[in-house]
Order: structure tokens, then sequence, then C-alpha cells
């Protein structure tokens, strides 16, 4: 069913078969997918009188499967409650990134890239302007990224490329020729500039004259974009510069509970308001209203009855349905949990146990946003502030050490309970007190679970406190 539907979708012969890939799986993730279809579910015949196929309609329920199978994973990563912790021998620096990642308010901009990235691939711009830094989401559908080959995971330059509506490129300050006309919207980053071109008609060959006006020399030495590819496994588009789809194996079979559900609702509805049929002779000539409150009486040989959809019917396909999901969500890694299965509070480790799927798929995404895009991101501030003299909260910061090795500390999964938390202290009490752990590595393991940022000032508010206790 997927691939009929998609067959509707106009192609466009300008883009590559990877952006169109993309643009399927777009529309899945953000419940367009099935705008395409010409005809509502409740129209069953069409203006001649010809019956109209399921697949030509679009379903009247609408089970946003694949979108909450992301929205659970990328809520493990950057929510509030679960964004790491930036960390550093330094502990200057480690102050300063703190402070960054809280301006400009990255576990937001981190959020919406892993959600939008699940599609395959993902890219975050950096950019400095008047000393503050900013990151923004771009979309990998026009993208083409080109990669140093003496060292692959480095950006040479990346290049957008697509199509606008004349008019909207007035509406954007341009002067163009022929607003009903499409143009060729292009712009690139490299090493030293990001470049933007005057935009070119789609129709002859293409522009590629520079528009000085909006380009910008940034002089960071690197190209200030962060690639990441979503999962590590087989391309979703075949193109090595995407990973795989977080929700791909769901897609046909939340197409099928759609249609599923929809055809449960429909059978419903008619039960509601059956269809009344008469075995002629029947002795009325009057106008028959349809309905179970309008009687009629027929001769001995006639017959009236009401064509009505038995509940079996409808039980039947809520509990294929049901299935169908465990399916889906098993196939991707999702939240089987039932909460309603859960007769009391359960602990941290409890509910690892229940939602192990979800957390390995979790905790593959933190490979890829975690270690490999969001380290890079504060590694590019660092070597940045060799260029800039950037405001990170109101406070100038000078040149950052970039020899200083960044890791992330990522807290537990779920809240500990108190039993965990008490268990926990012993444990780490026992430890530090047999010398196997220090203070210092104690401290850290809590942190996340008690909000301790500086861990520097909490060891020296614990060695205040232990000498005044000791005098």
């Amino acid at each position: 069913m997927f691939d009929t539907i998609s067959a509707l979708v106009p192609r466009d012969g300008a883009y590559p078969d990877r952006t169109r890939t993309l643009d399927l799986l777009n529309r899945v993730l953000t419940g367009k997918f099935y705008d395409v279809l010409p005809y509502s579910f409740n129209e069953e015949r069409g203006p001649g009188g010809e019956y109209i196929p399921l697949r030509r309609r679009r379903p009247s329920v609408r089970y946003p499967l694949c979108r909450l199978v992301v929205e659970d994973s990328v809520s493990l990563l950057f929510s509030e409650g679960h964004f790491p912790a930036i960390d550093c021998p330094d502990p200057e620096l480690r102050d300063v990134l703190a402070a960054l990642v809280k301006e400009s308010r990255l576990n937001v901009v981190m959020t919406e890239v892993a959600m939008r990235g699940s599609v395959g691939s993902a890219a975050v711009l950096m950019r400095v302007l008047r000393g503050r830094v900013f990151f923004n989401y771009l979309d990998t559908l026009y993208l083409t990224p080109v990669w140093d080959p003496e060292a692959p995971d480095d950006l040479l330059s990346v290049t957008e490329r697509y199509k606008v509506p004349g008019h909207a490129l007035e509406t954007n300050g341009y002067n163009i020729e022929d607003p009903d006309q499409d143009y060729w919207f292009t712009r690139s980053w490299d090493s030293d500039m990001e470049t933007w071109f005057l935009p070119a008609p789609t129709i002859g060959p293409p522009g590629q004259e520079i528009d000085l006006a909006r380009t910008v020399r940034h002089g960071l030495g690197f190209v200030p974009i962060v690639w990441i590819r979503n999962l590590p496994g087989f391309s979703v588009t075949g193109d090595p510069n995407d990973g795989a789809c977080t929700f791909r194996a769901a897609i046909e079979t939340q197409i099928e509970i759609d249609y599923q559900l929809s055809q449960a609702g429909r059978g419903l509805k008619y039960s509601s308001d059956p269809t009344l049929l008469i075995k002629e002779p029947a002795s009325s000539d009057r106008e028959i209203v349809k309905g179970a409150g309008n009687a009629l009486i027929v001769s001995e040989k006639g017959d009236a009855r009401l064509l009505e959809i038995g509940g079996t019917a409808s039980a039947a396909v809520i509990e294929y349905v049901r299935m169908l999901r465990e399916l889906a969500l098993e196939s991707v890694h999702g939240n089987r949990a039932n909460p309603d299965r859960l007769s009391a509070a359960q602990s941290g480790r409890a509910l690892e146990m229940l939602n192990q799927g979800l957390l390995w798929l979790a905790d593959s995404l933190r490979v890829t946003y975690g270690e490999g895009a969001l380290l890079r991101l504060m590694r590019m501030v660092v070597m940045a502030s060799r260029k800039y003299t950037l405001s990170i909260a109101g406070d100038r910061i000078g040149p950052l050490d970039a020899s200083v090795p960044l890791s992330l500390r990522w807290p537990d999964w779920y809240p500990p309970s108190s039993e965990d938390r008490q268990r926990d202290a012993q444990t780490l009490s026992t430890l530090a007190a047999a010398g196997h752990i220090s203070r210092e590595t104690a401290v850290k393991t809590l942190a996340p679970t008690y909000d301790i940022e500086d861990i520097p000032g909490e060891l020296g508010r614990i060695a205040t406190e232990s000498n005044r206790r000791e005098q």
C-alpha cells in the first residue's frame, strides 16, 4: 500500500531519487502522506456512480504510530531530564559550554534535529552573529555534501539547491522578472565563505551568478555544518550520506492500521443507521423512510428486515489492530509497555527492563546525535572562539583551548525511585570508603540524579562541611 500511494505523488525529474525518498518519509512523519489521495473515506461512489476503491480514499482514522516511536525515542535523548552534560578536565571550559547550551537553547534545537533527522539524515548549521553563537536545523532534502577524500569525516563544502516560486522570492526582497515562474534557489558553504547565488529560472541554463549582497565570509577555516546520519545500518535512500530511517519498517503496518480502523468506524456508522431491505410484494406504496422506528406492513408473502453489521466483526478488527501495533512497535524497537498493566510505581531499573527495545533504539541515537553531533558542535564553538570574541550569557569569552578533550555525561534513562537512590548511595559510599573510587567520581555519578551542575564546587562544599564537623 505504501508503494501504491507513493506512486500518486508527483515525481520531479530535476531532483535525485534520494530527494524523493526523503520527501515520502517526511510525509509519513508529518501526517501528510494521504494528502495526495483524491477522495475522502466516506466517498464510496464517484460522480458517475462508479465504485471508488479503498486505495484511492484517505483514511478517516489516522494512528501516528511512526511519529510516536520517534517522539518517544527522542524524548530519551534531549528532553529536559535527559539532555547530557558537557564534561572536560578544564572547569572554565566546562562552565562556558554549559552556559552556551542554556543560552542557545541547544536542547530545543537538538530535539528538532533528532525528530526531523529520523527519516535518514539531518544537518546543523552554526553561525556567529555579533559575537553570539546560534544553531539552526538544515533540512538535508536538498543538501549535497562533499567530503574530504583524505579525511572522510570532514566536509569540504555543502550546497543547498531547490525550486522556489517567483512570487515567494519577490516577497523576500528579490527582483524577479516573472513571478509566475519557478526559480532555482542556491547557496553553499565552504571553509571560508557562505555563498549565495542569484535565483535562476528553472527553464534554461543553471545560473551561477553570486549574490554579493547576501554572501558572507565567515573565515572559520572549516565548514560550519555538522552532518548527521540517523542510524547505522542500511541507508534508507541508498546514498552513503544518509543512515537508516527510524520508522521505515513500520510504515506498511501503520497504513494497514489506519485503513482497518477506518473500516471499523464505517461499520459502526452503518450499524447505527442500518439499511432497510424489503422483499416484494409489499403492501405499502408510501415513501419508505430508512430507520428501525418506521414500521412497515407487508403482505403475507412479503418480508422486510434491516441490513446491519454484527458486533463480532468490529471486535475482530480491534483485536487485529492491536496485534498489528505490537508487531510494528517490535519491528522498530518502540515502546510496547501498557500503562494499564502497571499496578504500582516501578523502579527505574524495572522501567528499563519493561522498555528495553526503546532503550536500545535511544542508545543507538545517543551515538549519532550525541557523540557524533553534539560534541562536534561544541568543538566548532571552541575553534570559533579562536577566530571571534564570543559573548556567552553576557560575558565576553577569550580563546578556548582546543586541545582539551570533551565528553558527555548522560543521565539515567528513568528517574530512580527512593529505593534506587538509597542503594546507589550505599554502593558509592562503600566503594569510596574502600578506596576503589574517588569522592569526585562518586559525586559525578550522583550529579544527574540530584541536579548537581558544579561538581568541583560541590566537592568544595563537602570538604568545608566535613572540616566543620571535625572541629
